[in-house]
């Protein structure tokens, strides 16, 4: 290797970039979190883009396709933009509307019918400890328990006195926070406009970047692994949605099947979680089984055996074949990708790790495929053929 001042150079600031990273990391990390939260709007402004867009898409292909007039294609983009955002809408207000009020009515009955729950429990135990011959026993036990009432009642004030600030502070916080969502959701939602309303210019400008900067073959090689990111993404969207209708659909079936009350409420909830992968309808079965349990604590127990019978099957049969199918990764890696990503980063993990495996095994399919397709026609060529083993 020869050595000149520009190689020199180069090792010079690297050694230089390494030392201060090294010197200055919680400086360092202290200032990229705060770039990452100032930058979210950014951030959810472009997921909500990205799904908004394949709604758009959907409705831009149905929507006078073959016009060509001139106001048809200016009120194109901007009618598909608002019927996808309508669409997204609606979706959610369906599923608020199906769930909480029953929810509520179900906190309500619980809160109603907690004393005489309360009142039921301490007679069935009394009854149980007589039956044991217990019950003198403790009487004779509790009175000889000396207790400082006047000690008693102080330490209750001041319980009350520090859960009052407790809840002061608690309150206060979770009010800045619910601004900050708010504002950080307006921000994003008005990024995801201007995204949409202008997602050609926006990709023409970032091609002519790359292609002047880093040159045509850079700009090849990353927009293939970006549109092979983008094939994926949408596939696996369109999948999830999909596997969520039909666990819903499941499960709403099976509850009229067998008399579970609140299933079309309950269902709905279920799909909805569903759209976490694999574990998501675990968290739409315990507030199904508390909205049951309200009503019947005995098929409160049936609904979640019935539920983790049905999650199962999604979890081996429809999810690795509806998902993994769309997105083209065989259910073994789906199952993999679910597991190592929830391990490793939770519910986003789980959310991102299908796709993101989904976008490694197509690239390195393709470029086994690629290779193979060089390396075959050289074992042809005399003198470059794989040596064979001696025949004994």
């Amino acid at each position: 290797m020869r050595l000149d001042w520009k190689s020199c150079m180069r090792a010079g600031v690297s050694v230089v970039a390494v030392y201060l990273v090294i010197s200055y990391w919680v400086p360092l990390t202290v200032g990229v979190a705060k770039l990452a939260g100032a930058g979210m709007p950014l951030v959810v402004g472009g997921a909500i883009a990205y799904v908004v867009n394949i709604l758009m898409r959907f409705y831009g292909r149905n929507f006078l396709p073959y016009s060509n007039k001139p106001a048809v294609d200016k009120l194109r983009r901007p009618l598909c933009m608002l019927l996808a955002f309508a669409t997204v809408v609606l979706m959610l207000y369906f599923v608020v509307r199906m769930i909480l009020p029953e929810l509520f009515n179900a906190l309500a009955m619980i809160v109603e019918q907690l004393p005489g729950a309360l009142a039921n429990l301490y007679r069935w135990t009394e009854q149980k400890l007589a039956e044991a011959g217990l019950l003198d026993e403790m009487r004779a036990i509790l009175p000889e328990t000396s207790v400082d009432w006047q000690a008693t009642v102080s330490k209750g004030v001041n319980l009350v006195i520090s859960g009052v600030g407790g809840v002061l502070g608690a309150t206060f916080s979770v009010m800045t926070s619910t601004f900050s969502m708010i504002v950080t959701l307006f921000l994003a939602l008005v990024m995801a406009v201007y995204l949409l309303l202008g997602k050609e210019k926006l990709g023409g400008q970032i091609h002519r970047l790359i292609r002047v900067y880093l040159g045509e073959k850079a700009e090849r090689k990353i927009f293939y692994f970006l549109n092979t990111m983008d094939s994926c993404f949408h596939s696996y969207i369109v999948g999830q949605c999909t596997e969520a209708l039909i666990l819903g659909s499941l499960c709403i079936l099976g509850m009229i099947v067998f008399g579970f009350p609140y299933a079309v409420m309950i269902g709905t909830l279920v799909g909805f979680t569903a759209l976490i992968p694999i574990a998501g309808a675990y968290i739409g079965a315990v507030v199904g089984a508390f909205m049951i349990f309200t009503v019947d604590p005995f098929k409160a127990l049936l609904f979640i055996l019935f539920l983790v019978i049905l999650q199962q099957l999604e979890g081996n049969l429809i999810f690795p074949r509806v998902v993994g199918q769309s997105i083209g990764l065989p259910a073994l890696w789906v199952l993999a990708a679910v597991t190592v990503g929830g391990g490793v980063a939770g519910v986003g993990g789980i959310l991102l790790s299908v796709p993101l495996t989904a976008t490694l095994y197509r690239l390195i399919k393709n470029d086994v495929n690629r290779r193979t397709e060089i390396l075959l026609p050289l074992r042809n060529i005399p003198g470059i053929q794989d040596d064979e083993p001696d025949q004994t």
